[in-house]
């Protein structure tokens, strides 16, 4: 379906809403809970819309809503389908429910996911055209959408602005957790503590996120120091630590040595916390640095054996990576393999890097099942920069290029079988 005929689809789909919310939901309708399992494992972006548009009218929860329709917008943006996304978040301002702060709030997040901040600003002024109500919970969202878009900069500048031009909005923590991130993101971490200071003053909660933003930015600097200090801070003032803010001091122990994330593993363990995967792919990190891979597959293989705990993207991105450094593409390989079981296969450098080893290895069929299942996941954009991988290693024929798309049709199958 071409950009231009799925836009129309959207004005008759979505035309119409208020005539399907008062009827039962077909056959084919699915829970916003079955939406967001598919739409995490599709990539294909038509796939993200059909799965998108067949959620039942009697959502459940908001918070579910927004999560499904960023995710659906996600996928448009990744592929390009910037008209797409503009297309379906448009319709949805005839839904009855955008005079609900909370709904268009979406909107302007969604926008924000694609970084068409431009459409999010507009959104955000349309509000009294549409008769939505504004205070600061719209407010947070163009705020965000603003983060979303990586327009640093520009959020001190709608701070500012904002509560003069809408005498209805009072920046709350979340406002001010915003600004401090995007001080953070901007590389002014020292701005980010004087707006910390601020917050005091005027008697607003700097909450745990705000402290673990700027703790983590004080150790991306190099200012160890200052994090320490400001870590004992939150300790004297009783903040209620996390396994986030713990997380942050592991990722900085990580480049000290195993033994200090395993101290502060089990600190974690004294004050009632219980180290999750992220805590343990900073320890397999620890290893994988200091070329111990035999120990950080340890920590890998068991990972499942810990409460909650399994394997996610960034533990087959760092272990993959670090084996193919050290030349142990067999064993890249096979945790390649079982990232592609699990739908969670690495970014592009990373199958790269594996790729470009099994080819110098001369394992050719290899290489080229690495480069099938690559293909079957990755958004259209990345496929394209993947041939031209293909072509350039030598795999990539047009014997090749028509079995891999008789087996995607095949797999394609399968999966909407399975579905």
């Amino acid at each position: 379906m071409t950009p231009s005929r799925l836009y129309l689809y959207f004005l008759r789909r979505f035309s119409t809403a208020v005539t399907e919310s008062t009827t039962t939901a077909s056959p084919a309708a699915i829970t916003v809970s079955k939406a967001k399992s598919k739409l995490r494992k599709v990539h294909d972006p038509d796939k993200a819309l059909a799965i998108y548009n067949s959620v039942s009218s009697n959502a459940s929860s908001p918070l579910s809503s927004r999560y499904a329709m960023e995710l659906t917008v996600r996928r448009l943006a990744r592929s390009h389908r910037f008209s797409d996304v503009e297309a379906l978040i448009e319709s949805r301002k005839k839904d009855p429910q955008i005079k609900t702060e909370s709904f268009l709030s979406t909107l302007i997040r969604s926008y924000g996911r694609a970084s068409m901040f431009d459409h999010a600003m507009r959104t955000f002024e349309e509000m009294e055209q549409l008769g939505t109500p504004r205070s600061v919970v719209s407010f947070n969202a163009l705020l965000a959408a603003c983060l979303h878009s990586d327009l640093f900069e520009r959020v001190p500048q709608l701070f500012d602005e904002m509560p003069q031009r809408y005498r209805n909005i009072t920046p709350d923590k979340v406002s001010y957790g915003m600004l401090i991130k995007s001080y953070c993101d901007a590389g002014s971490v020292d701005k980010a503590m004087e707006t910390m200071r601020v917050m005091e003053e005027k008697g607003v909660e700097v909450n745990i996120i705000s402290f673990t933003t700027i703790l983590g930015s004080l150790y991306k600097n190099g200012q160890t120091d200052v994090a320490e200090s400001l870590w004992s801070e939150m300790v004297s003032k009783g903040c209620e630590l996390d396994n986030t803010v713990y997380n942050v001091r592991l990722m900085n122990a990580a480049k000290e040595s195993p033994e200090r994330v395993k101290e502060l593993m089990d600190e974690m363990c004294s004050v009632g916390l219980k180290p999750d995967t992220i805590s343990y792919n900073y320890l397999m990190t620890a290893y994988c640095v200091k070329g111990m891979m035999g120990e950080a597959k340890k920590v890998y293989e068991g990972l499942d054996e810990k409460e909650g705990c399994c394997a996610n993207a960034a533990t087959f991105r760092t272990l993959i990576f670090h084996l193919c450094i050290n030349g142990l593409y067999d064993q890249g390989l096979v945790v390649f393999k079982k990232s592609a079981l699990v739908h969670k296969i690495p970014d592009f450098k990373t199958c790269k890097h594996l790729t470009e080893g099994l080819v110098r290895n001369n394992r050719m069929e290899d290489a080229r099942g690495v480069a099938r299942i690559v293909k079957k996941k990755y958004p259209p954009r990345l496929v394209t920069e993947w041939k031209k991988l293909e072509e350039s290693l030598g795999l990539y024929t047009k014997a090749n290029a028509a079995g891999s798309s008789r087996t995607r049709q095949v797999s394609d199958q399968e999966s909407d079988a399975d579905a």
